[in-house]
């Protein structure tokens, strides 16, 4: 198994390593240390899981890990930051393709006032105005849609956090579940 993630994903994995160090050897000795990791872990790979996006954990994790051994240089830790944005926006973009559907399938006071605050931006007072309630009733609308939200995204997907709580990966826990597409 390990043996044809090495030739279907070393260039992408490499390629991937050389956008974010800026020394080829460190790039290829990190290569490396991430096929071990692969090698060492690849039975917790569930069947099922998204390879790609495990692979691509474990080589940010180890570039994450290489910038935190480092001494403490200013590019080094810019380029953390920069890895560490990189993962939650990578996350973030799959799973608002399985957020949108499931907000549009709350019913509708729930529905509306989610996609208004949390998708449209307007603050929770201004949500109140835009419909006509109070802003009690609109914080209330809002809470209850994201419990609503909260349990069907359960239902459907779990998920992988950072240490942070950051949600960082995800995956359909049932194959009925049509709101998550697959990469």
């Amino acid at each position: 198994m390990v043996e044809h993630i090495w030739r279907t994903y070393h260039k992408q994995l490499l390629s991937f390593i050389r956008k974010r160090v800026s020394d080829s050897a460190l790039a290829d000795d990190l290569l490396q240390e991430v096929f071990i990791k692969i090698h060492n872990n690849i039975d917790t790979l569930h069947e099922g899981k998204k390879v790609k996006a495990w692979l691509f954990q474990i080589t940010r994790n180890t570039i994450i890990d290489h910038y935190r051994r480092c001494e403490h240089h200013e590019e080094s830790e810019i380029q953390l930051l920069e890895l560490e944005d990189e993962n939650d926006a990578n996350a973030m973009a799959d799973i608002q393709s399985c957020i949108v559907p499931m907000i549009k399938s709350l019913p509708e006071d729930y529905r509306d006032a989610l996609l208004l605050s949390e998708l449209n931006g307007l603050s929770q007072k201004e949500l109140s105005e835009k419909l006509q309630i109070s802003y009690s009733a609109a914080k209330s609308r809002v809470q209850r849609g994201r419990n609503l939200l909260k349990e069907a995204l359960s239902k459907c997907c779990s998920f992988q956090k950072d240490s942070k709580g950051r949600i960082i990966d995800y995956e359909k826990k049932i194959s009925s579940c049509d709101n998550c597409r697959e990469n």
